[in-house]
């Protein structure tokens, strides 16, 4: 019975190989990156959505509204946390840090001035 079984299963095995290679897709499954591809693609997500919301803080900044400027620069900063290595970012990063606490101290005028900083270390690659 064994000797009916082998020829079976090399046809079945043929068959499976020819129907997987016609149907997947014809790019290679490591190609450009696959998971690196995504991880780039969420950096400059969270990239862009720290700038604007840097844009936003600077926005209340201006207005005078410590409460609203205080939450979009700390939301701006933990997307720049996320955002990857860059000398951009980091920089970026600072100046958030820097814009909170002028912020939560009330110096308005200087935590503004840090957080257009930040805006414009986002804005630039």
């Amino acid at each position: 019975m064994t000797r009916y079984n082998m020829p079976r299963t090399a046809v079945l095995t043929a068959l499976f190989v020819l129907v997987t290679s016609t149907v997947l897709p014809l790019q290679p499954v490591f190609a450009e990156g696959g998971a690196r591809r995504d991880a780039v693609r969420s950096e400059d997500q969270h990239r862009q959505e720290a700038a604007t919301l840097a844009k936003e803080a600077a926005d209340h900044s201006k207005l005078g509204h410590v409460g609203p400027f205080l939450t979009s620069a700390e939301a701006a900063l933990q997307h720049a946390l996320k955002a990857g290595k860059d000398a951009h970012v980091d920089a970026a990063i600072a100046e958030l840090k820097h814009a909170v606490e002028h912020g939560s101290a009330g110096h308005t005028d200087v935590a503004t001035k840090h957080v257009e900083q930040a805006v414009t270390h986002l804005s630039g690659k």
